[in-house]
């Protein structure tokens, strides 16, 4: 019986990880390099509060009572988690930062788009649009708490469906929108130009080709410009969650907390420097830190951008 000749079996080859070429070894060794002083001054500046922070968070410690200072080791922490007020804190924060960075996400890439087409006077439409962003937050804070007033504010008339004596601050929802307004003017501009800058790099010869081809302008903005600006999304959306997460300035000017529109760091404000605990306002500081590092974890995650692909590169 004749024996039926085998093909040798070969293994699924693995895809090889490419090389990196001397040009890319060069590159990245100057970039660790023209870095690193940055790096350094950051973790001198910033390592000794931090750590001091922790330290401290672990004691109930008090300035009205400095000699009474007592480890307690994680109470502090337990201590605002099963608090229903860091809770309702979190939620007006959390609040916040979405709402605000989603209208200043498309306003800003409306923006972005007038920008990007326009032919004369570039510059001059560039610069006006950067005045809000220009402007000191707490003098922000001021005008609209101004604008908003039932007394010689201007909304009032602008919406004559609510009535001219309509107090904004005196309950919580008026009061919330009145925040995110002043925030979405202040900070749209800043959405807007790294919005510009991811537009500048969609290839016009794409968007040609897509009209030829037929597409809608819907189609072209859905299958062509925003995949090809996903890096420079996601960059400008990481930006201003951290930034909006963070938020004080405002609350502080416009309500000073009142009618539960505080934030985390409003609360941290709070203990710290009104009440003087020192030990829990680190605690709370320290899960602040803690929070911003998670929805930077989470905003990196949703979008999954490859930056080496958003480069072009092999």
């Amino acid at each position: 019986m004749s024996a039926a000749t085998k093909a040798p079996s070969r293994k699924a080859e693995k895809p090889t990880k490419p090389v990196a070429t001397d040009r890319e070894r060069a590159e990245n060794s100057l970039a660790r390099k023209l870095v690193a002083p940055a790096i350094v001054l950051m973790l001198l500046v910033t390592a000794f509060p931090m750590l001091r922070a922790l330290y401290l968070s672990l004691f109930s410690y008090s300035l009205t009572a400095p000699d009474d200072r007592e480890f307690v080791g994680l109470s502090n922490y337990w201590t605002a988690l099963s608090d229903k007020l860091f809770w309702q804190d979190t939620g007006n924060t959390v609040m916040i930062m979405l709402v605000t960075v989603f209208f200043e996400l498309v306003i800003g890439f409306a923006f972005a788009l007038v920008m990007h087409r326009l032919i004369f006077a570039r510059g001059l439409v560039r610069t006006s649009i950067l005045i809000p962003y220009g402007v000191i937050t707490v003098v922000s804070g001021f005008a609209w708490q101004f604008a908003f007033s039932n007394s010689n504010g201007f909304v009032n008339g602008w919406l004559p469906f609510i009535g001219d004596d309509f107090n904004w601050f005196a309950q919580y929802d008026s009061s919330m929108i009145a925040i995110m307004a002043s925030e979405i003017w202040k900070t749209t501009p800043f959405m807007s130009l790294l919005l510009l800058a991811g537009l500048a790099q969609v290839s016009e010869d794409m968007i040609e080709a897509a009209k030829v081809d037929g597409a809608t302008w819907f189609q072209r903005l859905f299958k062509v410009i925003l995949p090809n600006m996903r890096a420079a999304i996601m960059v400008a959306v990481l930006f201003r969650a951290l930034d909006a997460y963070r938020i004080f300035d405002n609350i502080f000017v416009m309500t000073a907390g009142a009618n539960g529109t505080e934030s985390i760091s409003f609360l941290t404000y709070r203990q710290v420097i009104e009440q003087f605990q020192l030990g829990i306002g680190s605690a709370l500081s320290v899960l602040l830190f803690l929070s911003v590092l998670v929805v930077a974890f989470l905003i990196v995650k949703i979008f999954r951008v490859n930056l080496a692909d958003a480069r072009q590169e092999s």
